[in-house]
């Protein structure tokens, strides 16, 4: 994510920006729905290039699906600390729970409020906080569930 702080939300969408600085989400074709500080919505198209042995999106594409949406809820919620600290994935935990067949969307939200998170980022500490993925098919199944526990590294004064 280094040029991300670089980048300005004001100048492109958090999407725009994801696609521009993590090349993952650049190569799935990831399609950027919704994006605000309470909820993100990433959409994976169909594509066979990514299929696994049965037919559906394969579990590392699904990984990075969720995975995506929650760095945009955390981009959405965390961007004004861009300046003064840098949001990183510290653990990620997925099931699957049912067959993907056909495009899959994923539904990130994060479980803690951002200002309880800014203000340990304030008062000097390394807040940690989780964001849970719900990824769902065309016909509203569940097909995974996945969290990700995310990081807001405070940058070296130095």
């Amino acid at each position: 994510m280094g040029n991300i702080a670089a980048m300005s939300a004001d100048q492109m969408s958090i999407g725009e920006m994801l696609a521009a600085t993590v090349p993952m989400a650049r190569t799935l074709n990831l399609e950027f729905r919704e994006t605000t500080p309470d909820k993100a919505v990433v959409a994976l198209p169909d594509q066979s290039d990514y299929h696994n042995h049965v037919g559906g999106p394969h579990a590392g594409a699904m990984f990075t699906l969720g995975e995506t949406a929650s760095g945009a809820i955390v981009l959405a919620a965390f961007g004004a600390q861009l300046s003064r600290a840098v949001p990183l994935a510290v653990s990620a935990e997925i099931a699957y729970k049912k067959l993907a067949k056909g495009p899959v969307t994923a539904t990130a939200t994060l479980g803690r409020p951002a200002a309880e998170v800014i203000a340990e980022l304030d008062a000097g500490q390394r807040p940690e906080f989780p964001v849970a993925i719900e990824i769902q098919r065309a016909d509203g199944a569940v097909t995974g569930e996945m969290t990700v526990l995310w990081t807001l590294r405070p940058n070296d004064p130095s």
